[in-house]
């Protein structure tokens, strides 16, 4: 990966709607250059995928809370069925296995707290294997980036 390649990935990372002619503008390229780069970079798995990132408030996201998640059996069976359960629920949109005094951290983004009561009920109640949940509402975003630096 040389520099025009990083150029072009943090380019895309910014605003990947804009157009291959724009971008090969912008690097110093042909545009059929500039395309078998961005062909290259999507076929090495460097892109993982292009998305569009949808504005919380005005998709109805309102709430956002990390939740720390210590499980009652440990062991890699238990990790996966409780990550399994997780991933199924479109409210979360990260879940991490951890190391240290918490086993999982999730990130959820809900409409408003009676969504949230209700994953609760479904998530870490009953026959989850959760030993105790903590949760963090988020009160204010100070930063939130999708940019991985290159």
């Amino acid at each position: 990966m040389d520099r025009i390649d990083r150029k072009l990935l943090n380019l895309l990372q910014r605003d990947a709607s804009r157009t291959n002619a724009n971008l090969a503008d912008e690097v110093g390229l042909s545009p059929s250059s500039c395309l078998r780069r961005i062909r290259r970079l999507r076929s090495a798995g460097i892109v993982d995928r292009i998305v569009a990132i949808l504005n919380p408030s005005k998709a109805g996201k309102t709430l956002k809370a990390v939740v720390t998640v210590e499980l009652k059996e440990h062991g890699e069976q238990h990790m996966r069925r409780f990550l399994d359960l997780v991933t199924r629920e479109e409210a979360i949109s990260h879940a991490y296995a951890v190391t240290g005094e918490i086993d999982v951290l999730l990130m959820m983004r809900l409409k408003d707290m009676d969504e949230f009561d209700a994953l609760c009920d479904k998530i870490f109640r009953d026959r989850t294997n959760v030993a105790r949940f903590h949760t963090m509402i988020i009160i204010r975003t100070a930063k939130e980036e999708t940019a991985i630096s290159i």
